[in-house]
């Protein structure tokens, strides 16, 4: 019975190789500035003196320049503003955050007002590019217009953001873009980090404003601009722009996936989230399946799971290599992350359904739009 099982865990983990078989990377433009229409780059910054520096510093040196850098200070309780200024940004002090709306939203409308390029690229403040990448992005949007969304790769420094690893294989699944099909077929949504879109469509669609009042605008822009007609096209930062997205700490952690991981469920397609599911299901069931049999001593049990397991880590190495700087012993373990993922989904479907509000950077987001 249990070789039965097992034979459909491996079905269900075949279903990696679909949902996230292939992830682009931005191409390379033309390296020179007037071979492009005046860029805006928009950072919506809420107590980012930290993270700002770096990515300032990489915006200073890129190979393409931007014509503008806008940090918008969303009421920072530290020296964000400072920290632009002396970075060599253009600070626009956001007024109080109006009934209604969300932080970053109302950062990112507040930015887009301000700018002046005919390019808007929308930057999470713990964003860094590489020298090109800027170019890349820029290249990428020319050649194929639209709207652009890159997830930058993600880089970690201490053991704790190891444990990111299963969302981030499901964050780059989850918008369908990075499927066996290709450009086959179109993405649910688009990533917040990187977002670049041409003026004059962000105002006529009505930008942030019309995402006011949700926790993961990203998500929602991206399935109302899709709605409107607006080709939508994501790639994978590596080689181009990356991220940290938790260096202070697990609680920090804890605290960014759980604001809103069950709400962006919401988001992903039905056939995807099944195929997630099921990889999940089969990963957790192969675990339990090989500690059982580990206690019982059925061999040839013990053997088939065992192989299923390796298959598993192998392939979930393979999926992270492209999205950040994950340790092989983080695949080798991955019912470890597989883990911490269930527990913390659990949590944020919990904040969701019974707390409708959840807590970010110091306020309190609800997340049933009342």
């Amino acid at each position: 019975m249990e070789s039965v099982v097992l034979g459909i865990y491996f079905l269900f983990w075949l279903l990696g190789f679909i949902f996230l078989f292939r992830i682009p990377p931005c191409k390379g433009g033309i390296g020179t500035r007037g071979a492009y229409p005046p860029i805006s780059v928009i950072i919506p910054a809420r107590n980012e003196e930290r993270s700002l520096p770096s990515l300032l510093f990489s915006l200073h040196n890129q190979n393409l320049k931007p014509d503008e850098v806008i940090v918008v200070d969303d009421n920072s309780e530290d020296t964000t503003a400072e920290v632009a200024e002396k970075g060599g940004a253009k600070v626009v002090r956001a007024k109080p955050l109006p009934e209604g709306w969300h932080g970053k939203p109302w950062a990112c409308w507040t930015g887009a007002k301000e700018a002046k390029g005919e390019i808007l690229i929308f930057l999470d403040a713990d964003t860094f590019l590489t020298p090109d990448g800027l170019l890349k992005i820029i290249g990428t949007y020319s050649e194929k217009k639209g709207i652009i969304s890159v997830q930058p790769y993600h880089t970690m420094e201490k053991t704790y953001e190891e444990l990111s690893a299963i969302f981030n294989i499901i964050v780059m699944a989850g918008l369908n873009a990075f499927t066996i099909l290709g450009e086959k077929v179109k993405p649910s949504g688009i990533f917040g980090p990187c977002l670049v879109i041409g003026k004059d469509d962000y105002f006529t669609f009505g930008g942030h404003e019309k995402v006011k009042d949700t926790v993961l605008e990203d998500i929602a822009i991206g399935q109302l601009y899709k709605k409107e007609g607006f080709v939508i096209r994501c790639y994978g930062g590596k080689g181009t722009i990356s991220f940290r997205m938790y260096p202070r700490g697990i609680t920090q952690l804890m605290e960014g996936w759980s604001k809103g991981f069950a709400e962006g469920a919401q988001g992903i397609s039905f056939g995807v989230l099944l195929m997630i599911i099921l990889w999940v299901a089969g990963g957790a069931g192969d675990t339990r399946i090989l500690l059982m049999t580990l206690i019982s001593g059925e061999y040839p049990v013990l053997f088939l799971a065992g192989l299923l397991y390796i298959f598993y880590a192998v392939q979930i190495y393979w999926m992270l290599f492209r999205i950040g700087t994950f340790k092989f012993y983080t695949a080798l373990l991955f019912p470890v992350p597989l883990l911490f993922f269930i527990m913390l989904f659990s949590y944020s479907l919990i904040l969701k359904i019974f707390k409708k509000r959840v807590t970010w950077k110091g306020r309190t987001l609800r997340t049933d739009k009342s």
